[in-house]
Order: structure tokens, then sequence, then C-alpha cells
């Protein structure tokens, strides 16, 4: 493995004054890297793809990166302004050619494939190619390399290969601590900026009112994952060519919560325009001879009643952030569905990913089902109160 940082980095000369230092680390999923870090408690942004990572750390979203030697070799070249931190972290690690135990044919045909490549020099100008060639790899190559490569079929994977029960339990409950902070706070934007668009709509001057229609038929309209995209990679991008430096870095918790938050402002400030329309005019007009001022009157007069209108339609939408905070996995929020994603893809034993599965579900049931109850109480004690 080896450490990538931008050129002029001085806080993180080696991995443990990165840890120390409490950088933002990138990596790839279920990695050794990945691992490691975990093992050190270090600040760890994971990845599913290889050029996601090298793009943040360009734009400053990440401290530095810790990915496996023969990934920064081949993608290095491209960023001049990060550079490797030398020597590689020491350690050995393998690449392997899996393949069904019944497939023994193909196991012995790759096998001979390698070892030709060997025998012939290819393989070695291949790996020199790329930089890749070191004594490591020489000493996968003694005699009868084309049996040492084979694994033999009566073994089996070592005790502890598949992850605990209890582990995977604990990951899957932080990760949906992660949704419901993610929700609370898309849903608290939305309400904000959604109760604003809707009084604009109604009772703004013209420019205003265009403006919020516009508002509203443009965050509907888009899709919440291009919106995300726009906001995380489209913004800094954007920022650095206007601007010649890059160093506008939004979290992306929070560039979720942004995300999310404006296109679900986009549904509510419909809610609350349909609901403020349904309360009757003679509402202001005994308001008003009462000696209310407008803004009095909606305070304390219409607004109280609209909330009872608003109340289910927003609850279905907050029930359905729920489950659209699923969308922030792709900009590296590890919440609850990205959790599972990565622990299904860690080569578990069938068994737990079917439990992990069953358990994701229920954590979801288990946020939103309380909402929903929640709501209904409310609405009953609005009811009571008229």
């Amino acid at each position: 493995m080896q450490l990538v940082v931008r050129k002029g980095e001085t806080r993180c000369g080696d991995l443990a004054s990165c840890v120390k230092a409490a950088a933002r680390i990138g990596t790839l999923e279920n990695s050794a890297a990945s691992r490691l870090l975990a093992d050190l408690g270090a600040v760890a942004l994971l990845y599913d793809s290889q050029v996601t990572p090298f793009e943040d750390l360009q734009l400053g979203r990440l401290d530095a990166l810790l990915l496996d030697v023969p990934i920064v070799r081949a993608f290095l070249p491209h960023w001049p302004d990060l550079v490797a931190v030398e020597p590689p972290i020491p350690g050995r690690g393998f690449y392997a050619i899996a393949v069904r135990k019944e497939d023994e044919a193909l196991a012995a045909q790759l096998d001979e494939a390698l070892a030709f490549l060997a025998a012939t020099g290819e393989l070695r100008a291949i790996l020199e190619r790329w930089g890749l060639w070191d004594q490591g790899q020489e000493e996968l190559l003694p005699p009868g390399f084309s049996g040492s490569l084979a694994v033999s079929q009566g073994s089996s994977p070592p005790a502890g290969a598949s992850p605990r029960r209890l582990l995977t339990l604990a990951l899957l409950a932080k990760a949906a601590l992660v949704t419901v902070a993610l929700s609370l706070a898309s849903m608290g934007l939305a309400v904000l900026v959604g109760l604003g668009v809707a009084v604009a709509r109604l009772y703004g001057p013209g420019w205003l009112q265009a403006g919020a229609l516009v508002y509203v038929e443009f965050f509907r309209g888009v899709p919440v994952l291009l919106l995300l995209y726009l906001l995380y990679f489209g913004l800094p991008a954007a920022w650095a060519a206007l601007t010649g430096t890059p160093g506008l870095y939004i979290s992306p918790f929070w560039t979720a919560v942004v995300g999310l938050g404006l296109t679900y402002a986009a549904y509510e400030a419909e809610i609350y325009r349909a609901a403020l329309q349904a309360i009757p005019p003679t509402q202001w007009e005994a308001a008003a001879s009462l000696g209310l001022s407008p803004k009095q009157t909606f305070v304390h007069v219409v607004l109280p009643q609209a909330l009872r209108l608003v109340l289910p339609p927003s609850t279905s939408d907050f029930v359905a952030l729920f489950k659209d905070t699923s969308l922030a996995g792709t900009i590296t929020v590890v919440e609850l569905a990205k959790q599972y994603q990565i622990i299904s893809t860690s080569g578990a034993d069938f068994r737990v990913l079917v439990e992990a599965g069953l358990i994701t579900a229920c954590l979801y049931l288990f946020m939103s089902v309380p909402v929903g109850h929640l709501a209904r109480r409310w609405e009953r004690r609005l009811a009571s109160a008229r």
C-alpha cells in the first residue's frame, strides 16, 4: 500500500502522522487499506472506484489517499499536483485469479498461461512497463511455479473470514444513526425553504412569484442523484475553473443535506401552498376586524390551521426522504444502505448477508414507522384543540 498526498502537504509525512492529525484519508471499500485504517481509528472515506479518490484529493476534499501500489502507479501520472509518499507501507499482498472448484480445467489453463508468460519473460516486461516488477515478483516464480499457484480443493477459508454478526449489527446501527441525522437535517432545511417558497408564491411581488415557480419546477424536475453529483463534483470543479484555485470544500454529509433538502423543499412548498390556499378568506377578514395585522393574521390564525392540513402529506415526504438518503452513498456518505452494500461485497457468508439484509430492512422500518405514529398522534392532538 502507498500513501498519496498533495504536493506541499506537511501534515501527512507518513501514515502515522496522518492518523494523529485526524486527516481525511480516502481508500477503496472492502480493501486491505480500509481494514488497516479502521484498525488504526483513522478518519476514512470509502470509495467504490479508483478515479474519484484522486479527484477528491486534488479538490481538497481529502488530505491523503491510501491505495494499493499498482493503483497508485497506474493513476498518479495523470495527477501532476499529487505525489506518492515514499517508501510504500511495508507488507505483502497478493492478487489472485479465483475460479469455481468445478472449473479445474480452466484453473489449469490459467496456470499454464501464467507459466508461459513467466518463462518467455513477457510477464516481467508487462509489469516493468507499469513499474510493478520487483524482487517480490521474482519470489512468486520458483521452480514448479504452475503448481504453486493452484489452491488445493480441500482448502477452506480461514477461521473468522466471515464478518461477525455483532460487528455487522454494530456497523449497521452506526450507519442508521447517520441516516437519521441526514434525514432530520434535510427535512429541516426542506421545511424552512419550502415554507419560504410557498409564501413567496402566494404573497410576494410578481418577480418573486415567478422565481419561486422556477425553483419548484427546477428541483421537482431534476433527479436527486444528478443534483448530488452537480453539488459534490461539479461545484468544486466550476469554482476551480473560475478562480484558478481549488479549495471549495463541502463535506459529503452536508452536500447530501443541501441536495436532499433543496429537492424536498420544492415538494413541501406545493403542499404548504395548497394548505394555505385552503384556508377560507373569511379567516383573514375576521382577523382584520379584530385589529390584527396581516403578519399577525398569518402567524397566529392562518398558519396554525394550515399546519393541520400539511401534516399527513409532509409525513409521507419525510418517510420517503428516509429512503432517498440511500443516494448519499454515491458521494461517500456511509449511511444505512451504503453500509449494507459494503457488507454485501465483503465476501461474507451467504447467511450473514441475508441476516444483514433483514436487519437493514428492519432498521428502515424502525426509523419510518414511528414517524407515522407520532404524526397521527400530533394530528389527533391538533384536531382536539380546535
